[in-house]
C-alpha cells in the first residue's frame, strides 16, 4: 500500500551522511512518524561510530496524557526508543537500500533511569556503536538534560528485509481471518 504522506522523501546519500540534520531528513531515513517519532534534529554524525541528536519535550506530546496527570513525566521506555531511533538513523545512512530495510531493536541492557524528563526539556541524546556487523549493531546511549544525565542503556538492533517483516505480518493476518 502506498501512503504518499508517509512516504519516505527522496533526499541523496551524500547529503544524510554529515549532521546537521532536520526532522525532513530524518524522516528520509527513518520509517516513525508522529507520534512516535522521538528525534527533531541532529546535530553531529561521526560516520559508524557516533550521533548526536535532540529532542524536544512538549506537553503536547500524546503520553503526557496518562503519564501521569497532574505530573508529566516522559516514559523512560521512550527515551530508550529515541536512543534507538537515533542509532537507526546513523546506521541506515549507511545502508544504500534502505527503503528495503527496516532496523528493529533486538535489545535492552544495562537501562538505568537517574532524572525525571519533563514538558521544556531537551534531550540530548548520544549514541555511540560498541559493535558493528552487516546486519546486528550494539550501541551504548545516554541521554541528557542541561547536561545531567538522565539515562543510559545499551541497545541491540538487527537489519531486517521489509518484504520479509511485511510477508510475517500478511501470514498473521491471514491465519487471524480464517
Amino acid at each position: 500500500m502506498n501512503d504518499p504522506v508517509n512516504a519516505p522523501t527522496a533526499v541523496a546519500l551524500p547529503e544524510l551522511k554529515s549532521a546537521p540534520l532536520d526532522v525532513t531528513q530524518i524522516q528520509a531515513i527513518l520509517p516513525h512518524r508522529y507520534p512516535f517519532l522521538l528525534i527533531d534534529r541532529v546535530v553531529e554524525i561521526e560516520r559508524m561510530k557516533k550521533i548526536v541528536a535532540l529532542k524536544n519535550v512538549t506537553v503536547n506530546e500524546p503520553f503526557f496524557q496518562g503519564h501521569f496527570p497532574g505530573f508529566p513525566i516522559m516514559p523512560g521506555v521512550l527515551i530508550v526508543e529515541a536512543m534507538a531511533q537515533a542509532g537507526g538513523t546513523l546506521l541506515l545512512t549507511e545502508i544504500e537500500d534502505r527503503d528495503n530495510k527496516l532496523m528493529v531493536f533486538t535489545g535492552i541492557e544495562k537501562a538505568r533511569f537517574r532524572r525525571p524528563v519533563m514538558p521544556g526539556d531537551q534531550l540530548r541524546i548520544e549514541v555511540e556503536v560498541l559493535v558493528w556487523r552487516r546486519t546486528a549493531v550494539r550501541m551504548g546511549g545516554k541521554a541528557f538534560v542541561n547536561g545531567k544525565r538522565v539515562c543510559e542503556a545499551t541497545i541491540s538492533c538487527q537489519l531486517v528485509d521489509r518484504s520479509r517483516s511485511q510477508n510475517s505480518s500478511d501470514a498473521a493476518e491471514g491465519e487471524s481471518a480464517e
